[in-house]
């Protein structure tokens, strides 16, 4: 198997790599820094700076993977932003870092990888049922909220244009133990990566622009 996993610094994306590293697959991950890159070689990776927040670095993508054929992508890289209780206008400049990691980002960067997918691949953006809009009871973090619900119309047209060559979908990864989720959330990352490898591995073409919960749960949105 040939897994391509976008923003695997650390957290969920990190442990992508340890776990489809240790099941036999190839490895190309991507990072923003040398230090992560490092540790990326170390589990086994071909590992390839890039920053989804920069267009120049996301424009050269598709050079580096040329002639790649990738049975599953994990578009992971995302930011929280700030910590909001109620209608707190973001200032300019979080909303432009949220915006263009969490949704600018997969919108440059599915093009990027479009050519490079193996027949009947699977392509899994990290989202978040904060985005959900019909089950919302509250309004923390609504930028945050506002960038995921955006990121799944996003996963939602990727499925439509890619229908037929690969199966889109989006996931919701429960609230993990990690540097974002904090040390009082529900998983660790160990459990909410092998739910959604589990998923990956067992959805169908019939699938394709479905929102899932890490445990294989359909998601409304």
């Amino acid at each position: 198997m040939n897994v391509l996993i976008v923003g695997a610094s650390r957290g969920l994306g990190l442990e992508f790599v340890r776990q489809y590293r240790a099941a036999g697959a190839r490895i190309t991950a991507t990072a923003r820094d040398e230090a992560a890159l490092e540790r990326l070689r170390a589990h086994g990776a071909r590992a390839l700076k890039l920053d989804v927040a920069d267009a120049a670095s996301v424009s050269g993508l598709a050079w580096l993977i040329d002639g790649e054929s990738f049975d599953v992508v994990v578009i992971n890289a995302g930011v929280y932003g700030p910590s909001t209780t109620g209608l707190e206008t973001p200032t300019e400049a979080d909303f432009d870092a949220v915006m263009h990691t969490n949704v600018l980002g997969p919108m440059r960067l599915l093009p990027q990888i479009a050519e490079a997918l193996a027949p009947g691949a699977r392509v899994a953006i990290l989202s978040s049922k904060m985005g959900a809009i019909g089950s919302r009871a509250s309004t923390s973090g609504w930028l945050y909220r506002a960038s995921k619900a955006a990121v799944n119309s996003v996963m939602k047209d990727a499925s439509l244009a890619l229908a037929g060559k690969a199966t889109v979908i989006s996931f919701h990864p429960g609230w993990v133990r990690t540097d974002m989720g904090g040390s009082g959330a529900d998983i660790d990352a160990s459990t909410s990566i092998a739910g959604m490898r589990t998923v990956l591995a067992s959805v169908k073409p019939a699938d394709t622009g479905s929102f899932f919960n890490y445990d294989g749960q359909r998601l409304g949105w």
